[in-house]
């Protein structure tokens, strides 16, 4: 049988948690989902770096510091990894109509410096419903204050629901692989039902959007098991993290690189540089896939989770259903709407609400756009 080349994903040897449920959830896919691929041989082409690639070369010059591990090397994920922490001490662009400023910012939600969120308060005397927004970024970029400035949080406002935008541990080169963003994620949203009282939110309504990354792990939390611990010496732990609804943007229910490949009727892809970090790999070289990294990248993905008492969806992409090829961008076919398309066949499988919107796509019927399927679901209007 022939043996694809996957252009991304790589080895498993050096993935470091301080996660104990990591581990543990890998073995558990690991048995469950029957691993058959116990490959041998290169599978994975190597990352472009300053070595081979005259813009790295030229990066590496005017960045030296780019070159985090100090080898003389610029890979494309130290790079991209640089440029988005240089953004990250930028404020957000101004645009017209700024939002209100929070009733609570930056609010600790657990015991690391990124585990921080912001609230807005809807004016009401009955608990209102509540949307989480998870910024993007590939895992490795991104802040809470991009939300800052995007009309949603007004228009959940008017609409009597108050909005919470959460940070969460970046992956930082690998050294915050998954699970922690998602783990960091769901705590946040335990958080926030634990103190439901104090802020005056109705924890029975609850919902997320997000983009990219944001959007992953909106889906993530929308499918997976509830992680409540009921033990836990923690309270904020014992809390649900189930939720109502969520509007996903450019999302990827798979991070899983077979079924990418699958989904797309390509041999490779273009590899895209928040792949290794989210799974704890070192930048450069060409590695094999593993079985535990196949059933790691199954565990992170969240179709996988998706059972038939998941909430509904509204998921939108920016691009129309075009073909992709093993030289598409990995920034295109990342945030390509096949990715939904093949989500709704799941999720209409098992008779769950689902609606996707692309340019070229069918039309909604169901809803207007997505605040209105955001606004209906929460407030029942």
């Amino acid at each position: 049988r022939k043996l694809k080349r996957f252009v991304w994903w790589v080895d498993l040897n050096h993935v470091v948690s301080d996660d104990p449920l990591h581990m543990k959830r890998s073995l558990l896919c690991l048995v469950l989902g029957g691993i058959s691929l116990l490959m041998s041989g290169p599978l994975f082409a190597a990352e472009k770096t300053s070595e081979n690639d005259a813009r790295l070369k030229r990066g590496l010059a005017r960045y030296p510091a780019a070159d985090t591990n100090r080898d003389g090397v610029l890979t494309m994920s130290e790079a991209t990894a640089y440029q988005r922490k240089r953004g990250q001490g930028k404020a957000p662009k101004s645009t017209k109509g700024s939002q209100p400023t929070p009733a609570h910012a930056d609010l600790h939600y657990g015991p690391h410096e990124r585990n921080r969120l912001d609230l807005w308060l809807a004016k009401s005397e009955e608990p209102t419903p509540l949307l989480i927004c998870i910024h993007g970024g590939g895992f490795s970029g991104g802040d809470k204050r991009s939300y800052r400035n995007n009309s949603i949080v007004s228009k959940m406002l008017a609409a009597g629901i108050s909005v919470a935008t959460i940070n969460y541990r970046l992956t930082d080169g690998g050294r915050n692989p998954y699970p922690i963003p998602m783990h960091d994620s769901a705590r946040a949203l335990q958080y926030l039902r634990h103190h439901a009282n104090k802020f005056n939110l109705d924890p029975a309504r609850v919902a997320s959007t997000g983009g990219s990354a944001g959007a992953c792990i909106s889906m993530w939390l929308a499918f997976h098991d509830d992680m409540a611990d009921l033990k836990s010496e923690d309270p904020i732990l014992r809390e649900s993290t189930r939720l109502t609804a969520i509007a996903p943007n450019s999302g990827q229910p798979t991070v899983h690189m077979p079924t990418f490949l699958k989904w797309f009727g390509v041999d490779s892809l273009v590899e895209h540089a928040g792949g290794r970090p989210l799974f704890g790999i070192p930048a450069g070289g060409e590695l094999k896939l593993s079985p535990e990294l196949d059933a790691l990248m199954l565990d992170a993905s969240p179709i996988t989770h998706l059972t038939k008492d998941d909430p509904p969806v509204y998921m939108v992409y920016g691009r129309p259903d075009t073909p992709v090829s093993e030289t598409t961008k990995s920034g295109v076919w990342v945030h390509h709407p096949r990715l939904g398309v093949e989500l709704k066949k799941a999720m209409d499988q098992l008779g769950l609400p689902c609606e996707l919107q692309y340019p070229g796509g069918p039309k909604v019927a169901t809803y207007k756009d997505q605040t209105e399927f955001l606004i209906r679901n929460l407030t029942g209007q």
